[in-house]
């Protein structure tokens, strides 16, 4: 993995802005320090810095000219099947001085143009340069696993893989209030808009081609729901075939010219991925992270049962709430926007940790969204169902959010579960869908600002969220998780925690031909009554330990209420949200604030929720403009 940036100047007057590329290739250090390079062209400059993976040659390093000098690329991510690719260029008669997949990835575009796209088996974000012609293409991966950003106006295009980067340039830095609003809501910024007006995410299957004449977006790819009830195979057959391609999409992923290993959470996910890379590699280092100090999130036992009967070479790093929270400084210095999914923390923890042993970590990430993973599925799923218990959660559902509500309990999570199905549950499945997805309603976040707020623009933006929508067919449940969720929050977590470590993470649950196969499955393969990821579940009953099933799903998650109690949290509060700086900063309404402060704006696991997401945004917001 890498990081890229670059600028494409309309008026060809691209010396000016040297410094700049220069600082912005630094901004993006941490995410790999074993090369740097920054290459100019009349109209174009591009900027690279690299983690080297495969091929650690000097002969690897990018910006990388094909032969001719006329193209140029920088690419920041994976291409899994490039030695097969390369096999047929070889026969076409391309040749290569690298034994990299970059240079793979610039002879196809040279020989197959934009349709070299439709060939990449992988995560990546790229940009080529065609000097003859003027052109530059932009692009990023089917699933938004890296990320890039771009900014335009009359003068100049920029891109980049971080925010930070797009800012080490001579940009107009103001607050997108809207996508502020639906931050406050989500606990994340959904894409394609930004923190920054005017600067925007690349949406995943889509590229940019920018030259003399101007600048086109396509898309060139996009996950669709292929079932087809009169065309479907049979739920043995299905499981079979899963099988075969979790097998394919691991065994691919194991391709490295440096130490590689998994993160093993002790959940289902995970333990596939480990269950699988371990029978196509020896002596497989897996990596848990477990709290002493909180054992309803502690899953480490779960994890050691794992590594156990797949022989993995395991570490586990048994942290106290302390220990954590050593890393508060180093993890909000790491956001490039304002995030706040507070398991964020246990990622970058766990990633700082393992980052002495590998370079390079499998995940189980995607699974939740693709398979149905999430207690939203359960309850998407039993909200249309008309019975007794539907009936006396909408009549008395109500009564729970007297009830303590927290994540930090058995009880507590239970409460806070039933008064967020209540609200839910009479609402048509679109609305259904944003109050379960959401932390916070509208109503409650405009109560946080001073000043008034688009709410058509915001409604608009959320309306185009949740366009697919339609009717109550679960599989468009999965599919907008897949292009809300699992984009614009689990893999900017995953990217952004792991680089911030100078660490590759690979999923092989977002490799396409398995994402595909799975939507083309019925809603009942994956959820039932009884059970989530059910297709996922079946496969692998025979092959993982038994205690695994039925029960709990925690993930990375924080015990974030206990956790905003701590000295070096309230340290940080009485700092950023002291009244006389929120005057100051003149965004939020002081009086709301102090509700958030004193626990008396919302039930406690959204007030936990929104007094993190505060701390998180005034921690960015004092480091880009105080």
């Amino acid at each position: 993995m890498c990081g890229i940036t670059g600028i494409y100047c309309f008026n060809k007057n691209c010396n000016t802005k040297i410094p700049e590329i220069k600082k912005a290739v630094n901004s993006l250090s941490h995410r790999g320090q074993d090369a740097s390079g920054i290459v100019q062209f009349e109209y174009c400059m591009l900027g690279h810095t690299r983690l080297s993976i495969i091929d650690t040659s000097p002969n690897a390093n990018q910006p990388m000219s094909d032969f001719s000098k006329r193209y140029t690329i920088v690419f920041n991510g994976e291409f899994y099947n490039f030695q097969e690719e390369k096999k047929q260029l070889l026969q076409k008669g391309y040749k290569f001085r690298s034994q990299s997949d970059t240079e793979v990835l610039l002879n196809l575009y040279i020989a197959y143009g934009k349709d070299f796209l439709q060939k990449i088996n992988g995560c990546f974000a790229l940009a080529i340069y065609d000097h003859k012609n003027r052109n530059l293409l932009i692009a990023r991966d089917r699933f938004g696993i890296k990320p890039l950003y771009y900014f335009y106006d009359d003068e100049q295009f920029i891109f980049g893989s971080e925010l930070r980067s797009i800012l080490s340039y001579s940009t107009k830095k103001t607050i997108d209030y809207n996508s502020l609003s639906l931050y406050f809501q989500l606990n994340y910024i959904p894409g394609p808009q930004t923190i920054i007006n005017d600067i925007y995410k690349l949406e995943p299957g889509s590229y940019i081609e920018i030259n003399t004449n101007g600048i086109t977006k396509q898309s060139y790819y996009e996950t669709k729901i292929t079932y087809d009830k009169n065309n479907s195979i049979d739920y043995q057959q299905a499981q079979d075939k899963l099988v075969t391609l979790i097998d394919n999409a691991v065994s691919s992923r194991l391709i490295s010219d440096v130490p590689i290993g998994s993160f093993l959470s002790g959940g289902i996910d995970s333990s596939i991925i480990v269950a699988t890379a371990s029978k196509f590699t020896k002596h497989l280092h897996t990596f848990s992270i477990g709290y002493k100090d909180q054992h309803y999130y502690d899953e480490t036992n779960y994890a050691n049962l794992v590594a156990k009967k797949f022989k993995t070479e395991h570490t586990v790093f048994n942290l106290t709430e302390n220990e954590l929270q050593v890393n508060i400084a180093d993890f909000l210095d790491s956001i490039d926007e304002p995030f706040a999914d507070s398991s964020a923390l246990a990622v970058y923890t766990l990633s700082k940790l393992v980052k002495p042993y590998i370079s390079v970590a499998l995940s189980g990430d995607g699974a939740d969204e693709i398979f149905s993973g999430y207690k939203k599925h359960t309850a998407h799923y039993k909200a249309n169902k008309k019975n007794i218990t539907n009936w006396l959660i909408h009549h008395l559902g109500g009564i729970a959010s007297i009830f303590p509500n927290t994540r930090n309990s058995k009880t507590g999570d239970f409460f806070r579960s039933v008064e967020k199905y209540h609200r839910g549950l009479n609402l048509k499945d679109s609305e259904r869908y944003w109050e379960w997805a959401s932390n916070l309603s509208a109503k409650k976040t405009e109560l946080i600002f001073n000043k008034t707020l688009s709410l058509d623009e915001i409604k608009s933006r959320k309306n185009t969220i949740l366009s697919h929508l339609t009717d109550s067919d679960f599989n468009k449940i999965l599919l907008t998780d897949t292009k809300l969720v699992l984009p614009y929050d689990m893999l900017v977590k995953v990217d952004t925690m792991s680089m911030g470590n100078t660490l590759e993470v690979r999923t092989p649950f977002l490799d396409h031909s398995l994402v595909e196969f799975i939507f083309s499955l019925p809603a009942k393969y994956k959820i039932n009554q009884q059970i989530r990821k059910r297709i996922l579940q079946d496969a692998y009953q025979s092959i993982l330990p038994k205690a695994l099933y039925n029960r709990p799903k925690h993930g990375f998650e924080i015990p974030l209420s206990r956790w905003l109690q701590s000295d070096i949290i309230r340290s940080m509060e009485d700092k950023l949200l002291d009244n006389k700086f929120i005057l100051e900063q003149n965004i939020f309404n002081p009086h709301t604030i102090n509700l958030i402060r004193n626990n008396k704006f919302s039930s406690k696991a959204q007030t936990d929720s929104t007094k993190w997401a505060l701390l998180v945004f005034q921690h960015w917001w004092k480091k880009m403009f105080y």
